[in-house]
């Protein structure tokens, strides 16, 4: 199960010595889970549409190296776990060629509907975007 996309680092990503800044890499976090979730097939808005939300409860980052202005990064998000409750992704930013790791980390999102209230179990449509993940669709968008 697993998901992967490259990124251009850009100036408004750097800092001023034209290092990326730590919250970039977040962002681009962001944009593997979801673009995840589009690849099989459901937009984020038509989520809460159904009354679901994916917030991020837990974040465990390492970084090991830094990106630079121009790189182009990959960002590969796999599944790593899933709970009753909740959703545990394994995200990795490398180079493009993967032979360098700038970041490595773990993202646990759960399952609540638009009032905040905690769903007793992952609701149907998430399960359904998991299965499509589990006949192992991969992606690598460029």
């Amino acid at each position: 199960m697993s998901h992967a996309f490259k990124q251009k680092v850009y100036y408004s990503d750097t800092d001023a010595y034209g290092v990326v800044w730590h919250g970039s890499y977040l962002r681009w976090l962001e944009m593997g889970r979801v673009m995840m979730i589009e690849n099989a097939g459901y937009k984020i808005s038509e989520l809460a549409n159904e009354n679901i939300v994916l917030p991020v409860i837990e974040m465990n980052i390492k970084y090991k190296n830094s990106a630079r202005l121009d790189d182009t990064v990959l960002i590969k998000t796999e599944v790593l776990n899933c709970e009753k409750f909740y959703i545990t992704f394994q995200q990795t930013i490398t180079d493009e060629k993967e032979e360098k790791t700038y970041i490595s980390a773990t993202v646990k999102v759960v399952a609540i509907d638009n009032s905040g209230k905690l769903y007793r179990s992952l609701p149907e449509p998430i399960l359904e975007i998991l299965k499509q993940y589990d006949s192992e669709k991969s992606a690598v968008l460029v």
